[in-house]
C-alpha cells in the first residue's frame, strides 16, 4: 500500500489548539467497521455503547515535562526534547540548535543544571545530567505539546495534557484517547458494571514522525517501551471467557495488547515494541477501540484503517471534517468496531 492511500484534506482551523472546559464534553464519532456506517454522538454517551461484560483497557503512562531550553558554552540556544529515559541521569533526546554541540560538550540548563552531550544514535543524542532527570524535569521542564499546537504551553496544560489515571512517568506525548475520561465518566462506567484494566506504554516523540517511505511496508516504526502485566492479561482472559469485548482506550493500548500477543496468545510482556499495524494485520486481542483523530498519512491512522477498513475509515474522517469535529490531541474522539477481516484467530 502507498502512503498516499491514507491522505485526507484537513482545514487547519479544525486542529484543536486547547482542551474543552470539561474532559467528557467532546463529541464522539461512532464507526461501525462491519457496516462501514457512522453515527454522531457525544463522548458522555460512551457508557451506552458498552455492555457490562466489556473491558476497558487504559494506558497509565504519565507525561513528563519533557522539553528543556538551554545554552551552549558559546551562548547559542539549544532545545532538548526527551525521547526516552535511559537511567536516573541519562536520556536520549531530540536536539535542536543552529549548530549542534559536539560529543563531550556541556549544555547549561535552567536551575543551574548541566548536561553533557554523549553519543549520537541516528537522529537522537544521548545526554547525561549532573542530577536526577525525572525530578529535574518536573521542576524545570515544559509540557511537550505536539508540534501542531501553535502556542506555548501554559500552566493548565500540566493537568489537561495528562490522563486522570496517569501513574508511571516516562511518556513525552499523552495517550490522548484517555484525556476524555474524567471522574464522572469513570463513575458512570463503574455503575454500568464495566471492568477496567491498565497497561503502560511510554509514548515517544516519534509518534509524531511522518511515514517517510511511499510504500508503507518499507517504513520502520520507532521503538516504544511497554508493559502488559499478568493482572491485565487475567482481566482480558476473564472478559473473553464471559463473551465481552476488549475495548482498548487509544492506539497505544492497541499496540501494547497486540505486541504482547504476537506469539498467538496474550501473555505478560515488558520491553520494546516496533509493531507497525497497517491494513492486513489480524487483531488477536482488541474488539473495539476509543481513539482520537490522527494526522493524514500517519502510522496511527493506518492502525485505525487496519481495524475498521481503509475506505470506511477515510469516509468517516471526511464526514468528521464536514461536520466540523475537532482534530488531534485536544480534539474529539471516535468509538470504532472492526471490519470482519481484522479479526485474527484467538486462543484464550
Amino acid at each position: 500500500m502507498q502512503r498516499s492511500d491514507f491522505h485526507y484534506d484537513l482545514p487547519s482551523e479544525l486542529i484543536a489548539q486547547a482542551p474543552l472546559a470539561e474532559r467528557r464534553a467532546s463529541r464522539l464519532l461512532v464507526l461501525d467497521g462491519s457496516r462501514a456506517a457512522t453515527e454522531d454522538r457525544l463522548f458522555a454517551e460512551l457508557p451506552q455503547l458498552l455492555q457490562p461484560d466489556d473491558l476497558l483497557v487504559f494506558n497509565d503512562t504519565r507525561v513528563l515535562p519533557a522539553r528543556l531550553l538551554g545554552r551552549k558554552p558559546t551562548g547559542g540556544r539549544v532545545e532538548l526534547l526527551l525521547e526516552r529515559v535511559l537511567s536516573a541521569r541519562r536520556a536520549l533526546v531530540h536536539m535542536r540548535a543552529s549548530h549542534k554541540p559536539q560529543q563531550g560538550a556541556e549544555i547549561e540548563l535552567p536551575g543551574g543544571a548541566r548536561a553533557r552531550v554523549g553519543a549520537r544514535s541516528g537522529e537522537l543524542v544521548e545526554i547525561e545530567l549532573d542530577r536526577d532527570l525525572v525530578p529535574y524535569l518536573e521542576a524545570h521542564g515544559q509540557t511537550p505539546l505536539p508540534p501542531y499546537i501553535a502556542r506555548s504551553p501554559d500552566a493548565a496544560d500540566r493537568e489537561r495534557y495528562q490522563t486522570i489515571f496517569a501513574r508511571a512517568p516516562g511518556a513525552v506525548a499523552a495517550p490522548t484517547a484517555g484525556l476524555h475520561f474524567d471522574a464522572a465518566m469513570i463513575d458512570a462506567l463503574a455503575a454500568r458494571g464495566i471492568e477496567r484494566a491498565f497497561l503502560t506504554l511510554h509514548v515517544g516523540a516519534g509518534t509524531f514522525a511522518p511515514v517517510r517511505t511511499e510504500r508503507i511496508e518499507d517504513h520502520e516504526l520507532h521503538a516504544e517501551w511497554l508493559e502488559v502485566s499478568a493482572e491485565a492479561c487475567a482481566a482480558v482472559e476473564r472478559c473473553q471467557k464471559r463473551g465481552g469485548r476488549v475495548v482498548a482506550v487509544g492506539t497505544t493500548s492497541v499496540r501494547a495488547l497486540e505486541s504482547a500477543a504476537r506469539d498467538g496468545k496474550l501473555a505478560p510482556f515488558a520491553g520494546d515494541s516496533r509493531l507497525f499495524i497497517y491494513p492486513g494485520f489480524e487483531f488477536r486481542v482488541v474488539d473495539a477501540m476509543v481513539t482520537n483523530f490522527h494526522l493524514p498519512e500517519s502510522s496511527l491512522l493506518m492502525l485505525v484503517a487496519a481495524f475498521a477498513g481503509r475506505h470506511a475509515t477515510l469516509d468517516a474522517y471526511r464526514h468528521a471534517v464536514a461536520q466540523r469535529y475537532r482534530f488531534f490531541s485536544y480534539g474529539d474522539a471516535m468509538f470504532v468496531t472492526p471490519h470482519a477481516a481484522a479479526r485474527g484467530r484467538r486462543r484464550v
